[in-house]
């Protein structure tokens, strides 16, 4: 398969998932809209980050049983019905429904990372994922940029008018340029869905990366849904233009995933996670230490997302390696609980922000970053080491 494939899956990807975090920069925006306080507005966030929970739990196995073309043509017009409510929203409970509703329906990328794993073979799947997960974390983090510089000229809604109208550009180039998927489930979709449950109480290895990336990316989530309220707080009261601009500074970090890929194709990834989890520490040690500067927030965002990038494309690597045949539902499991975790690490990061204001959130990082450290310490890491050599072997 040529790679002019994986980097139109990479694009797309970014541009689809860039829909659950355009939000992040705008929520003093929404407070101010709605005259409500930054607390409350901060529930947009979390419907979003709990709506793709659920999004990829019942859609994203389909792409084992079903053409993953077909499946992504569907929830990409479907996201684009989510998006334009999310525009006109009257009030916030709205907003917050149709927040729920486009990350329900944005789960796009779940089913691409999968789909270019197949189709590029074990010899090259860590290089086929770091390239689309290059697209897809490049989408996370210029989604805040873009957001921000847009809503800071032309308002917010527009940003959801225009990711409205991406989805169908998306959706008509995906139809004609993808191939087919070959399914590998023939059963029903209820036995299809019974047969998570077998992968999570069989499968030891991907209860530990997906346990792994669930508090790493609560902490990422922390971090990043409290960020325009820490910037507005300084002395300068930075806008959410600003805010958004710092995932640009994130991109840096981004490039660490087709490194990353590359480097698992040759060597163990569960020590690519460890290096990464540690770097992850470090940043948010230095949010805590000189996160009261610009300086400061720039240098920790470079580490945090080079660490969590790194990590994640490790974990999706080591995940995919279990059962071929299993991918979809297997990137479900992963990713499901990854993103319920990004949803309770935002619930987290605005309840402390409120009560404790930015050393909350740098303690809240702290804490699950020790825990996402401790698990790979902790009992059982033996006996997954061992069932990762088998696996590639």
């Amino acid at each position: 398969m040529k790679r002019s494939v994986y980097w139109l899956m990479a694009a797309a990807a970014g541009i689809v998932v860039a829909n659950n975090y355009y939000n992040q920069p705008l929520l003093a925006d929404f407070a101010l809209t709605f005259h409500t306080t930054e607390r409350a507005a901060g529930a947009a966030s979390v419907a979003t980050q709990t709506g793709y929970a659920l999004g990829l739990l019942l859609f994203v196995p389909l792409g084992d049983k079903l053409d993953r073309r077909s499946i992504l043509g569907t929830l990409l017009c479907i996201s684009s019905l989510a998006l334009a409510a999310v525009a006109v929203s009257p009030t916030l409970d709205w907003l917050v429904a149709a927040s729920f509703l486009t990350g329900l329906t944005s789960v796009a990328p779940q089913l691409l990372t999968p789909f270019a794993a197949q189709i590029a073979g074990p010899e090259r799947r860590g290089e086929a994922v770091g390239i689309v997960m290059f697209g897809l974390l490049s989408g996370i983090l210029m989604s805040r940029a873009v957001s921000g510089s847009i809503a800071q000229h032309w308002g917010w809604r527009t940003v959801y008018w225009l990711a409205s109208a991406a989805m169908l550009v998306t959706a008509a180039v995906l139809s004609h340029r993808l191939p087919r998927s070959t399914p590998t489930w023939s059963g029903t979709y209820r036995r299809l869905m019974g047969s998570l449950w077998t992968l999570i109480r069989e499968e030891a290895l991907l209860r530990r990366t997906s346990a792994i990336a669930a508090l790493q990316f609560a902490a990422f989530s922390a971090f990043w849904v409290t960020l325009t309220f820490h910037l507005r707080s300084m002395n300068a009261h930075y806008g959410s233009e600003i805010a958004g601009l710092f995932g640009l500074v994130g991109v840096v970090g981004a490039l660490a995933s087709t490194g990353a890929g590359k480097l698992i194709d040759k060597r163990n990834p569960r020590l690519v996670v460890l290096a990464s989890s540690a770097i992850f520490f470090m940043a948010f040690a230095i949010f805590a230490w000189v996160g009261y500067g610009i300086a400061g927030l720039i240098a920790g965002v470079i580490l945090l997302d080079f660490g969590l990038q790194s990590a994640h494309v490790a974990n999706m690597a080591r995940s995919m390696s279990i059962r071929s045949d299993a991918m979809s539902r297997i990137n479900t499991l992963y990713m499901t609980i990854r993103f319920a975790g990004g949803a309770l690490g935002s619930l987290l990061g605005v309840w402390a922000w409120s009560v404790w204001q930015w050393p909350g959130v740098c303690g809240v990082g702290l804490i699950l970053a020790c825990g996402s450290l401790a698990l790979q310490a902790g009992p059982g890491v033996a006996g997954a080491g061992v069932q990762e050599r088998c696996l590639r072997d």
